[in-house]
């Protein structure tokens, strides 16, 4: 009995820990992640702008569904494969050039923020970079994206199951 009582007392140690270096880790963050294709721009826009289309390729959505427009703007449901259900309003779409959503802000999630989704041709391809400005307001799950998965995980998942659904590998690189 006398271990079990030793063993959740370090849990419980080490989830204290964690709560109060998060503190200190800042709520937003910011991160890019970047690849090129060797695909023409119209191609990789319409793959990117298709959100419904996404649950086939990127293997981190289980399910995605359209929901009613908000204000003139498109909404989507994202199931995703770790459980969250996100909610997704489509800011801006300039085809076939940049695509900006977030993450509904009414939806009182753990998490937030917005992805903009910047395509240019390079030669007969496509250089594309995904922006994350987000913010995270528990102070573990701060601490984890910050020492333990990193800013860029999602966006580096997304980019490179993007080139495989082209057929491609791609490493991205950050700025």
């Amino acid at each position: 009995m006398k271990w079990v009582l030793i063993v959740m007392g370090a849990l419980a140690a080490v989830f204290v820990a964690m709560a109060l270096v998060g503190l200190f880790v800042s709520r937003e963050h910011r991160a890019t992640s970047t690849i090129s294709l060797k695909q023409p721009i119209d191609s990789v826009w319409k793959v990117v702008r298709d959100i419904g289309g996404g649950a086939s390729w990127w293997p981190a959505i289980k399910h995605v569904e359209r929901l009613p427009d908000r204000g003139g703007r498109e909404v989507w449901r994202q199931k995703q494969m770790s459980g969250f259900d996100v909610p997704i309003i489509v800011l801006e779409s300039t085809p076939p050039r940049r695509l900006v959503t977030q993450i509904d802000p009414k939806a009182r999630a753990a998490f937030g923020g917005t992805w903009t989704y910047e395509l240019a041709p390079e030669g007969d391809g496509t250089h594309m970079s995904v922006t994350e400005v987000g913010w995270i307001g528990n102070p573990i799950f701060r601490f984890m994206s910050r020492f333990l998965f990193g800013y860029y995980g999602s966006l580096d998942n997304y980019l490179k199951a993007l080139a495989k659904r082209f057929g491609e590998k791609a490493e991205p690189t950050h700025g």
